[in-house]
């Protein structure tokens, strides 16, 4: 079997519903990477918060992470590492117009950054709930241009920001909306998505596209799901995912879905 490029999404995809990773998982990612085969995370997710899920892999492969603007080898200087960025004045054009917008909480991220404006205690894994000062998002603290940017806003609002952000910035950057009960937008560089980092891991391994595996449930995962070889949509994943992919797992993300497909696709068993 030709080698394989298999970009996995995290959350909802290899993690179960308590963002924990199982030992069948495990057992199948390993299986994978000894038949020769190149295992990647490709999450929406930062750095920060991801890296601990590659090493408990013990996966030596890039990482893609801000759906598809930084890509990295964690621990490591990689000379192919690349990070795509906006210009910091949005940043600060929107704290400007927060209150006026309907926007509650501001974060700014990057490989090596991570600001949020106010503390919260909506989501701790992306907003802090206590901020140092050097924490905090401001002309001052805020040197270089961002990654991504994230946006708790008003449930009533969503539609009027979205609007208001792609009149404003449209050109240059990308609006995300999260799926999920919390209310978030998501800011990238323009016209980035998940197959950026796909793609570019593929021409640095000169694997070809016919031979990339993705598996994802999400709507960030839509375009990684399409451009691949072959996609996977997670049987737990949105309508509209399930619908783009060439296949859905027959189990979900609490029953070791992906593992098990992989498994079974790579005749690893």
């Amino acid at each position: 079997m030709d080698r394989k490029l298999i970009a996995l999404d995290l959350d909802g995809t290899t993690l179960n519903n308590e963002s924990k990773i199982s030992f069948k998982t495990k057992e199948v990612l390993k299986k994978a990477e000894a038949a020769g085969h190149i295992v990647t995370i490709v999450t929406g997710r930062p750095n920060r918060n991801s890296v601990n899920y590659y090493d408990e892999l013990g996966l030596t492969s890039p990482m893609v992470n801000f759906n598809g603007a930084l890509g990295h080898i964690p621990h490591q200087n990689w000379d192919k590492e690349y990070e795509l960025t906006f210009n910091k004045n949005i940043a600060f054009d929107i704290l400007k117009e927060k209150e006026h917008l309907g926007i509650k909480v501001i974060a700014a991220e990057g490989k090596n950054l991570a600001l949020a404006d106010v503390p919260n205690h909506t989501l701790n894994d992306y907003f802090p709930n206590a901020l140092k000062s050097t924490e905090v998002l401001n002309k001052l603290n805020l040197q270089q241009d961002p990654t991504s940017m994230l946006l708790l806003v008003d449930r009533e609002k969503e539609n009027e920001i979205v609007k208001a952000l792609n009149y404003n910035y449209g050109d240059r950057i990308s609006v995300g909306v999260w799926g999920g009960p919390n209310p978030i937008l998501e800011i990238s560089p323009q016209g980035v998505n998940k197959t950026y980092g796909v793609r570019y891991l593929a021409q640095n391994y000169q694997i070809e596209r016919e031979n990339i595996i993705t598996f994802g449930d999400e709507h960030n995962d839509a375009e990684m799901l399409t451009y691949a070889g072959w996609g996977v949509a997670m049987k737990n994943g949105t309508e509209q995912i399930r619908s783009l992919a060439n296949d859905v797992t027959q189990l979900d993300n609490e029953h070791d879905g992906m593992a098990y497909y992989l498994e079974d696709y790579l005749n690893l068993a």
